[in-house]
């Protein structure tokens, strides 16, 4: 077989609210994307923030290692861009294309920025989804690795009048009430998910079409969760759940659901196994292979999340495990950083209902079983605090081993830490 080509689409501030994952978005090319290949159910970004997220998945290191730690266009960028994906690829005979959205080099023009990245072209053009049609309707010859980025589901979402969604029958995202205004902006972010599927269409089709299909690995996935509060910006697995659905050789095809934890971070490592190449040193995730072929059952026993800057500063660290999640604020907020939220009519509603006093916990324990939307803070609890002390001890170790500058601050306002975790508590 030749190398195989690939062809990643992601998209902004979807998190897993499409049809594949169960909800009532109407995605119908991603549903068949996903009952073609393997959809990953429970696939987490390492950061609910745009640049970091995908400077992570990209690199395979976390934001604090790889120097991504807030927005490109804000100033941060990659401390070597030479530690991109393309540049791993390129060794091994790979040409590299850019479609729309990349989001981890800002320049004042969009030219400078994917040449800073390193990319062989850029597919300019108005409508950028018919441009990496055009690619690959060409069918080039040389094994590439196409990144498409799409703008769907950032806001602002289509005006209600411009959309097929009746906001009297659409159910808000579990974190919020259900009112008529957050039933309207439900109705707007499906809209703008129709258009996101459909401009993933254009591209699938045209892979289709060209004959590469069966010989090109399709990632598809997105940065972190959707732009509602207490969801994008945050590290409940409403703002780090991703959708992560893969397409095409090494196994991934024929509608299977992988339920264990996986990563942003595994995608690279994946992309190596699959290519049988040695993989960068800097990598810190695992190939989803062995899953995929049954191999191994699990691949992770703990995953790590950071967040450092968005809009405002807000240091916050997290470790989930199968069962629990941990986070710990590392700054000085107590209570909602406001400007991390994006506007819109569920925001407004929280701020009209006095948001903005709600207190912000500096230490979180939920038990992800029990309760799954993350409300029941066990922190405090006497019961909890072998698993507590596992779990703090389990981040202390994650950060010291990654080098993470806000150690010493975390290190300062904990109780002693065990060395290491009770054995079985995890």
């Amino acid at each position: 077989m030749d190398r195989p080509n690939i062809l990643y689409l992601h998209s902004h501030d979807t998190g897993r609210y499409i049809q594949p994952y169960g909800h009532a978005v109407a995605t119908p090319r991603l549903q068949r994307l996903a009952e073609e290949g393997v959809l990953f159910r429970q696939n987490f970004s390492v950061a609910p923030t745009c640049s970091p997220s995908r400077a992570a998945l990209l690199t395979g290191s976390y934001p604090h290692e790889n120097g991504m730690r807030g927005l490109a266009h804000l100033g941060y960028s990659l401390n070597d861009y030479k530690q991109h994906i393309i540049h791993t690829l390129r060794g091994e005979g790979y040409v590299s294309a850019l479609a729309g959205i990349q989001h981890i080099a800002g320049a004042e023009a969009e030219e400078e920025a994917w040449r800073i990245i390193g990319y062989d072209t850029c597919l300019e053009g108005g409508q950028f989804e018919r441009q990496a049609a055009a690619f690959l309707e060409g069918a080039p010859t040389t094994p590439f690795f196409l990144d498409v980025g799409f703008f769907e589901t950032h806001r602002e979402f289509p005006p209600l009048q411009d959309t097929f969604e009746n906001p009297n029958y659409c159910l808000p995202p579990s974190p919020l009430p259900d009112t008529p205004e957050t039933r309207e902006d439900t109705a707007r972010y499906k809209a703008s998910a129709r258009e996101l599927d459909r401009k993933m269409g254009v591209v699938l089709d045209a892979l289709e079409r060209s004959g590469l299909a069966e010989n090109t690995m399709v990632i598809c996935t997105t940065d972190h969760g959707i732009a509602f509060p207490r969801m994008k910006c945050n590290l409940y697995d409403s703002g780090i759940g991703t959708m992560l659905i893969i397409r095409g050789p090494g196994g991934f095809a024929g509608g299977k659901v992988i339920d264990c934890m996986t990563s942003h971070l595994d995608i690279f490592p994946t992309i190596c196994d699959l290519l049988q190449i040695e993989p960068p040193p800097w990598l810190r995730g695992k190939s989803l292979l062995p899953l995929v072929s049954q191999e191994t059952p699990e691949l992770h026993d703990e995953l790590f999340f950071e967040i450092n800057d968005h809009a405002a500063y807000e240091a916050v660290r997290a470790v989930r495990t199968g069962r629990w999640k941990y986070i710990r604020r590392i700054d000085e907020h107590r209570t909602p950083v406001l400007l991390n939220c994006d506007n819109g009519e569920s925001k407004s509603l929280w701020l009209n209902h006095d948001w903005e006093h709600q207190p912000v916990p500096e230490e979180s324990l939920y038990d992800l079983v029990f309760d799954p939307n993350e409300k029941d803070n066990l922190a405090g609890q006497a019961a909890s605090q072998e698993i507590l002390t596992a779990m703090r001890g389990c981040l202390m170790r994650w950060m010291e081993s990654t080098n993470d500058s806000l150690l010493d601050d975390f290190m300062r306002s904990l109780p002693d830490v065990d060395s290491e975790p009770t054995s079985g508590v995890l």
